[in-house]
């Protein structure tokens, strides 16, 4: 089980938010999320399918087109939860900026992510 659900949340980072097409990207929020999925950034909350995808849209229109998004540590799961650190950065270069999505499973999806952004 936590192979999976780790699995999932380093396509989530891949797919997802270094998807640069959004029509690719969401093909795979439908794959990776439920239909009632929620992204919660702080601040912000949205719920479904095309809404996670323009709220990554909006994120990635923010950071430089060479920026992407990398796994720093492996992923850890308890029970229906997981933690994916990341960092953001210039594609081969050290991040800039780091942070850490936490995910919560059910039925091998995401039914909600919450991302921290480390000051």
């Amino acid at each position: 089980m936590t192979n999976n659900e780790a699995r999932i949340m380093e396509e989530n980072l891949e797919r997802v938010w270094n998807e640069r097409d959004p029509a690719t990207r969401l093909k795979a929020i439908e794959k990776i999320y439920s239909p009632t999925a929620t992204l919660n950034h702080v601040g912000d909350r949205v719920t479904g399918a095309d809404a996670i995808n323009e709220s990554v849209s909006i994120t990635q229109k923010i950071l430089p087109s060479n920026f992407v998004f990398t796994k720093l540590k492996p992923v850890i799961i308890n029970n229906d939860i997981g933690r994916l650190v990341w960092g953001a950065g210039p594609s081969g270069q050290a991040p800039i900026s780091t942070g850490m999505d936490v995910a919560r499973f059910e039925n091998d999806v995401i039914t909600s992510l919450y991302v921290f952004l480390d000051s």
